[in-house]
C-alpha cells in the first residue's frame, strides 16, 4: 500500500463523519470560548496515542500479557457504555461529572479517534507492510489531519442544530453506537472463541 492508500483506510476506520455527535455531546457543556481550544487538545492526544501505538504496540500489549481481541472488546464495552448515555443521559451529562466540565482524553481522544479499530489497523500496517516506517507515520498523519478537520466543525453544527436538533442527533448516534459496539464485541468473541462467522 502507497502513502495514500493507507491514509485512506485509516480516515475511513477513524469514522470522523459517525463521530461528530460524539464531540458535539461531549463538548456541550464546555464554555463556547474553549470548545475550540479543548478539542483541538483531544485531538493533538489522539495523534499520540496513534503515534505510540504504531511505534510500540506489539510490545506494550505484550509486556501486560493483552491480546489484540482483549483491547478491542474493551473499547467495545466502552463505545456500549457511551452510547447507553446518549440514548438515556444520566442528569450530569453523558460523560459524567467532569473536572473542569472538560474531557481530557476519553472518549474524544480514545475511542472516538485513536479507538480499538484504528490501533487494530496499525498494528496490522505495521506487521505486514513492507513500506518504511516513516510512510506508515505519514499516511496516520494525512488521515488525522482529515479527521481533524473535520471534527474541528462539530461547534459549527452544534449552532446549526440547535438544541433540538442536537438532542435527535445524540440519539440516533448512540442507536447506532450500539450496534457498533455489539458488532465490534461479537467479531471478537468469535475470534477468542475460533466460533465461524
Amino acid at each position: 500500500m502507497d502513502i495514500v492508500s493507507i491514509a485512506v483506510l485509516l480516515f475511513f476506520v477513524m469514522d470522523p463523519f459517525g463521530n461528530i455527535a460524539i464531540y458535539i455531546a461531549a463538548l456541550k457543556n464546555v464554555a463556547p470560548e474553549r470548545r475550540m481550544r479543548v478539542a483541538l487538545r483531544e485531538l493533538l492526544l489522539a495523534l499520540v496515542l496513534l503515534l505510540l501505538f504504531l511505534t510500540f504496540g506489539d510490545k506494550i500489549l505484550s509486556g501486560l500479557g493483552l491480546s489484540r481481541e482483549a483491547t478491542a472488546i474493551a473499547g467495545g464495552i466502552i463505545l456500549f457504555v457511551i452510547a447507553m448515555r446518549l440514548i438515556f443521559p444520566p442528569p450530569q451529562g453523558v460523560l459524567g461529572e467532569l473536572p473542569g466540565g472538560e474531557p481530557l482524553l476519553v472518549p474524544l481522544a480514545t475511542p472516538a479517534v485513536a479507538g480499538p479499530s484504528a490501533l487494530a489497523v496499525l498494528l496490522t500496517l505495521r506487521s505486514t507492510q513492507a513500506a518504511p516506517l516513516w510512510e506508515l507515520y505519514l499516511g496516520v498523519f494525512l488521515a488525522w489531519a482529515a479527521t481533524a478537520a473535520i471534527l474541528l466543525q462539530a461547534s459549527f453544527l452544534q449552532r446549526f442544530l440547535g438544541a433540538r436538533g442536537l438532542l435527535a442527533v445524540e440519539r440516533l448516534t448512540g442507536m447506532l453506537l450500539i450496534m457498533l459496539s455489539v458488532d465490534m464485541l461479537l467479531d471478537n468473541l468469535q475470534s477468542v472463541l475460533h466460533i465461524a462467522p
